[in-house]
């Protein structure tokens, strides 16, 4: 009886967790500011993009070209997202015939940091004319991208140490849900200046938006899930089950995502 209450306990909390960070997000989003300040500013963003310059051949090219960039890099980004929550949730069978393979869910961190480091901004040296210094300092967008990137190498390398069995320190558990709660809450102030031009891009803007809002509900529920099994809970290995398809989840919704 004690053991099943117990279970029902945590499953209390999971809920209550998923509850309280959909509520939050939610509140974010319907606060009278956001509400005022969103649509003025990507209007203001639109007006002093566009100006007087007419939707030429070239500039019609252009943006076709980033809006395939970004989607690219968010598809890539949630397919990196999937496999490494295809080896968290079948690492122990799958290290039973493969030991190596406990190293794939943190190398998919890894390469996932790698990428969005170096190739998701095209515009910046080498593959583009712009420093990246000056671009850093001027565009929010690039900045939080290069964020990310180091999140996630910082979580690949601590979670590769734990892999090894070198690093055993009970904080090193913790890292992971740190990681993915604050990338989420991110993700709500992620700038976005893909969908800012066009006759559309008010209706752009907001599937943008509402992309980013579900990523950053499925990211919360999955910090929070992560973080319960890493402490001595009775439901810890069904715990340890969840957060994996919460991550799966999260890849496909990324792997969904268009502008």
């Amino acid at each position: 009886m004690e053991r099943f209450q117990l279970e029902e306990q945590t499953w209390a909390l999971v809920v209550a967790g998923m509850l309280v960070s959909a509520a939050a997000v939610l509140f974010f989003l319907s606060s009278p500011n956001r509400q005022q300040v969103v649509p003025m500013y990507t209007a203001h963003q639109h007006n002093a993009m566009m100006g007087d310059r007419t939707m030429t051949p070239a500039l019609q090219s252009k943006l076709l070209a980033d809006k395939k960039e970004s989607e690219f890099n968010h598809h890539l980004a949630g397919l990196f997202v999937f496999v490494a929550g295809v080896f968290s949730l079948f690492q122990d069978n799958l290290t039973k015939r493969w030991a190596v393979l406990k190293y794939g869910w943190p190398m998919s961190f890894l390469l996932l940091g790698l990428f969005l480091l170096v190739w998701s901004d095209t515009e910046l040296w080498p593959f583009g004319h712009k420093e990246w210094l000056r671009t850093l300092q001027t565009n929010p967008e690039v900045l939080q991208h290069k964020i990310f990137a180091l999140l996630l190498l910082g979580l690949g390398l601590i979670e590769w140490q734990r892999a090894r069995g070198v690093l055993r320190a009970a904080w090193s558990g913790w890292v992971y849900p740190a990681v993915v709660v604050g990338g989420s809450i991110l993700v709500l102030f992620h700038h976005h200046e893909a969908g800012m031009q066009g006759p559309d891009h008010m209706e752009v803007m907001s599937r943008i938006q509402w992309q980013h809002v579900s990523y950053a509900i499925t990211g919360l529920s999955l910090g929070f899930v992560k973080a319960l099994a890493e402490t001595e809970v009775k439901s810890r290995r069904v715990l340890t089950k969840v957060w994996p398809l919460l991550m799966m989840v999260l890849g496909i919704l990324l792997m969904g995502y268009r502008e």
